[in-house]
Parts: structure tokens; C-alpha cells; sequence
């Protein structure tokens, strides 16, 4: 049995009028009975009834659209922008037509990267999913209202004529100053105050917040984390908090040229012994590229990242932390520790 979809809007308005009545157990039973009747009614199919098929062409000249010198996307022959409403009453097939669409530009916007900007397309390893976080972005700004004047509550028997003199010879100061802070800084137009996020007002709560409700909850059974700079101090911070659940969750953590300090951060003996198996710390340094590095402070490996540039050293080491992945996984599904600081070119004393 077939229903037209404008037979089925009627029926669930007259089921929906229906309602408000009382009914006997007659006029209920049939309710229910169309209740049941509309509910196994597929209303996608009967949107797909008269729709065109959903074969778009692969190219941006074949939906007849380029992009011009601005890089604006327009149609080649009436210069107009993108018409989703391209077919009317067709919402289903306007959608695939725009996801096309979409792909294509997808495609066009990888190859300008590689073209215009001389970047590199890199597939990640199969088997990764990623998460980025943000740690530094904690507050946001915004303009400060300013509080209304207030009326004097001089209550001294200070003649008017001299209390007005004061209240002029204070704005006079004040416009004065307001002009002075606009002549030194020109560019802050508005005076603002800072709004802290909730749950992530400093690196090392954004780090817990995303650890709780993602990384925590995710099916991976095999967590590793990249952490540059003032990161590496947060990851020590999350293992500080959640401890048991960083042991059990993560296999490896690569640092590069990290600012944490276990013992000012006090972590306990646990953590910095978990931290000598299972993490290793590529630092600015002039000697070659994986070569140990020496610290006064032994709470993890520390090997040369290549690089004397601090804001490089995770870019120089790139593929040797995934080699140090791929080293510590192998090592976890074995049952045998990994070893993080076996590398091919050792410092020059222990070679010695």
C-alpha cells in the first residue's frame, strides 16, 4: 500500500487534533492504529519520489563554477554566488548536490596549499586519530562598562561653588589622562577585562578538562601525547591529578624542549620513575639530531631535537618521535619495557 506524502501530513494533523478530545476506547483504538500506520512511514523515501538521480560531475567546471581572482567562488556564466536552492521542493537532492560540490572545493583548496604556499600533504600513520588542544587560550576579552557616576555624598559643609571647583579641576585630570593613555597606545581604542573560560582558565585545567570528557572516554587503548614547551609541564600536571588513569591510558609522551620541573611541580617517586620509562624529552641543542643530552635533572631522557631553535624542536624531531612511538608500542605488546634513550649515536663519553 502506498501513501502520498501530502496524505500523510493530513493525517498527522488530524491525529494531532484529535488529541485535546476525550475519546471512547473506539476512537482510541483508531488513533493508535494511525499512530502505528505513520510511524512506518518512511519519510525519506518519500522525499526520494520524483527526485532526479544523485549523479553530480567531479569537477568544478562541470557544476559550471570556478573560482575568480579573488577567489571567490562563482558561476562561470552569470557571475552569481553558490544557489543551494538550486532545484525547489527538492531539499534531499540540493543537499547531496552542495556535498559534491563541497568535496571538489575540498580537493581544489589541498592542491593551493601544495601549489601557492609549497606545503606538504602528510597522510598520518593508519591506526592515529588526533585531538589538539588549546591550552593558551584561557579568557577572552572584553569591554569593561563603566560604572555610573555616582552622586557626591560630600555630606561637609563645603561651599557648592568650591565643591564645584574640584569636581571640574577632576575631570580636567581625567581627560587629561584619558588623552595622554590614547596618545602612548593609539591601538586601545576601548578598555577591556579579561573573562576566564570555565573549567579551562590556566593550561593546566584546559589539559584535565579535555582529558575527563575526551581522551578519558575514548575506546583507544593506546594514548600518546606530543607536548612542546610549557606543555610538557602541563602533562605533568595531569599525571600529578589523574595519575592512576595516565598509567593505564597513555604508553608513551613525547616531549619537546619542556619546561616542567618534577620537583618543583612535586611529583612523587612513582611518577618520575613512570616518567624515565615511558618519556623522552627532544631539547634544543647544536648536537645532532637524537644524540642524549645530559641534565642535571634525571627525571626523563633527554636526547637533541637538531635544532638550537626552541619554537623548531618539535617540527626537527617529528619522525623520530614516531619512531620512539612505534619503539614503545611494540615494547608495551611484548610485555617488555621500552627503552627510550637506545639510540644509534649515544653521546661521545659512553662511547668512549
Amino acid at each position: 500500500m502506498s501513501i502520498s506524502f501530502f496524505t500523510a501530513i493530513v493525517l498527522t494533523r488530524w491525529v494531532n487534533m484529535a488529541q485535546p478530545e476525550p475519546v471512547g476506547p473506539e476512537e482510541k483504538e483508531k488513533t493508535t492504529a494511525l499512530k502505528d500506520l505513520l510511524s512506518r512511514i518512511d519519510l525519506d523515501e518519500l522525499m526520494k519520489k520524483d527526485e532526479p538521480p544523485l549523479d553530480f560531475p567531479d569537477t568544478l567546471e562541470g557544476f559550471e563554477y570556478a573560482f575568480n581572482e579573488k577567489g571567490q567562488l562563482r558561476h562561470i556564466t552569470t557571475g552569481e554566488p553558490f544557489v543551494f536552492n538550486f532545484r525547489e521542493d527538492l531539499h534531499r537532492w540540493n543537499q547531496k548536490r552542495y556535498e559534491a560540490l563541497g568535496e571538489i572545493v575540498t580537493k581544489h583548496v589541498y592542491t593551493l596549499l601544495e601549489t601557492e604556499c609549497n606545503l606538504k600533504k602528510v597522510i598520518l600513520p593508519e591506526g592515529y586519530a588526533v585531538i589538539v588542544l588549546n591550552p593558551n587560550e584561557n579568557y577572552i576579552e572584553v569591554e569593561k562598562v563603566k560604572p555610573a557616576a555616582q552622586p557626591s555624598t560630600d555630606s561637609s559643609d563645603e561651599p557648592a561653588e568650591k565643591r564645584e571647583r574640584k569636581e571640574k579641576i577632576l575631570k580636567e585630570t581625567k581627560k587629561r589622562r584619558d588623552f595622554y593613555e590614547k596618545y602612548r597606545n593609539p591601538q586601545k581604542e576601548k578598555e577591556t577585562m579579561q573573562v576566564y573560560i570555565r573549567e579551562n582558565g590556566s593550561p593546566e585545567e584546559h589539559a584535565l578538562y579535555v582529558w575527563d570528557h575526551f581522551i578519558s572516554q575514548a575506546a583507544a587503548e593506546n594514548v600518546f601525547f606530543v607536548a612542546h614547551s610549557y606543555g610538557g609541564l602541563t602533562f605533568v600536571e595531569l599525571m600529578i591529578q589523574r595519575e592512576a588513569d595516565v598509567r593505564s591510558k597513555v604508553t608513551a609522551v613525547a616531549l619537546t624542549d619542556s619546561v616542567h620541573n618534577v620537583w618543583h611541580q612535586e611529583a612523587c617517586k612513582a611518577i618520575r620513575e613512570w616518567m624515565r620509562e615511558n618519556c623522552c624529552n627532544w631539547v634544543s641543542s647544536s648536537e645532532p639530531l637524537d644524540t642524549s643530552v645530559e641534565s642535571m635533572l634525571p627525571d626523563c631522557p633527554r636526547v637533541s631535537a637538531g635544532t638550537e631553535r626552541h619554537e623548531l624542536t618539535s617540527w626537527k624531531s617529528f619522525h623520530s618521535i614516531f619512531k620512539f612511538f612505534t619503539e614503545a608500542l611494540e615494547a608495551k605488546n611484548a610485555k617488555v619495557k621500552p627503552t627510550p634513550t637506545r639510540r644509534s649515536n649515544r653521546i661521545k663519553h659512553e662511547e668512549l
